[in-house]
């Protein structure tokens, strides 16, 4: 269930560590990111630049164009965490791309979020003459190999227009970059976006022009038909960004984005010293990127659907922003991650055939979570 971010007034009586002496970072570390000029990128350069200041650690970050190739490096070990999106949950959950024989459930956890003024839309040409989700029926839209973040999105966004992707005319690219070229040469009519995407900004000024979505927070019927799909998402006014939201904000949704994160078994030490880098450098980098101001403390969703590595509660609790309460609910989250470890390991004993392997996991994964008593979410 989607919990309410915690609010700036809650902050009031927490006082932040302001020394960076307990700070242990390596001379390098590499992280995985959506693809160059992307929020979640350019976040990720922000806070390389305020480590390499500070601590001289130089931040590598590498490009990537959909979720399994951001995954796959920090799984391996070549890199140590990843600015990822949404299918973060999909992978700690394995489904879509993820409920295949090479992944299956990952113990992922986070390390810090960020939530700003931005919003998380369907952007839409102007010359496709759409103006409501509903209107986008017989419409090209864009899916990216391998994302099921954003393609999972995209079929949120029209299930709340009241539409399933068999009403639109669904286009694969091979990347998120890619995708949002094709909108620009005309070959794809609708793509998804956090609205201060810099792919975003150049559609808008194309002759294409460029158009997001509105998810009105007073239709609760959509909005309960979409959150019954995507569990993640909350309503969001989206006040800054391309097409106009500086100046007319518009009712949208949102979830943390970028998703600062790592594997449980990444060193703890190594996952606080990063942590807490973020937390008191914050003043370093907030301005240095779209979205970066999203990384203040009163941002953070204690509460949300992926759990906190150990490392990060360390900094977070040292920073008073992190109760008991969060420690009882990150460790149902662990424990749901435990669950389908489990299930996955003793799915595999059966030695399950190719032909059905994804939905005779997707059995076994739903067995397993309604014998333990936890929400299935994705049937």
């Amino acid at each position: 269930m989607v919990r309410k971010y915690l609010f700036a007034a809650a902050l009031a009586i927490i006082s932040v560590p302001t020394t960076a002496q307990d700070i242990k970072l390596p001379p390098s570390l590499t992280v995985t990111a959506y693809d160059t000029g992307t929020s979640g990128f350019n976040i990720a350069i922000a806070v390389g630049k305020a480590l390499k200041d500070k601590h001289g650690s130089d931040l590598r970050v590498l490009p990537a164009g959909n979720d399994v190739a951001r995954l796959a490096p920090v799984r391996a070990g070549r890199a140590q965490f990843s600015s990822m999106g949404i299918g973060i949950y999909y992978a700690q959950e394995a489904v879509f791309e993820f409920a295949v024989k090479e992944w299956g459930p990952q113990k992922l956890q986070l390390l810090y979020t960020s939530t700003d003024c931005n919003g998380a839309a369907l952007g839409v040409a102007k010359d496709a003459g759409v103006t409501q989700l509903k209107d986008l029926k017989g419409k090209r839209v864009a899916m990216i190999v391998g994302s099921p973040a954003l393609n999972q999105n995209v079929f949120a966004a029209l299930t709340f227009g009241g539409l399933t992707p068999a009403d639109v005319r669904l286009v694969e690219f091979s990347s998120f970059s890619a995708a949002w070229k094709g909108f620009l040469n005309n070959e794809v009519d609708a793509a998804w976006a956090s609205t201060i995407t810099g792919q975003a900004k150049e559609a808008e000024t194309s002759p294409r022009g460029l158009v997001w979505m509105p998810m009105p927070h007073a239709d609760k019927e959509a909005w309960a038909r979409m959150l019954k799909q995507a569990n993640f998402f909350a309503p969001h006014i989206a006040s800054c960004g391309a097409a106009g939201l500086n100046t007319t904000p518009m009712e949208s949704a949102t979830y943390p984005y970028p998703i600062f994160m790592t594997y449980e078994a990444q060193s703890a030490d190594l996952v606080y010293s990063l942590t807490k880098a973020m937390i008191i450098h914050y003043d370093l980098y907030k301005d240095n990127a779209p979205g970066a101001a999203g990384m203040s403390l009163d941002k953070q969703n204690l509460k949300w659907v992926i759990p906190y590595h150990q490392g990060a509660v360390k900094a977070l609790r040292e920073s008073g922003i992190w109760k008991a309460e969060h420690d009882v609910y990150n460790d149902a989250l662990v424990k749901r991650q435990g669950i389908l470890v489990a299930a996955w390991a003793d799915f595999l004993k059966t030695n399950p055939p190719e032909a059905n392997f994804r939905k005779d996991w997707m059995a076994a994964r739903k067995a397993a979570l309604n014998t333990a008593g936890v929400d299935v979410i994705f049937e």
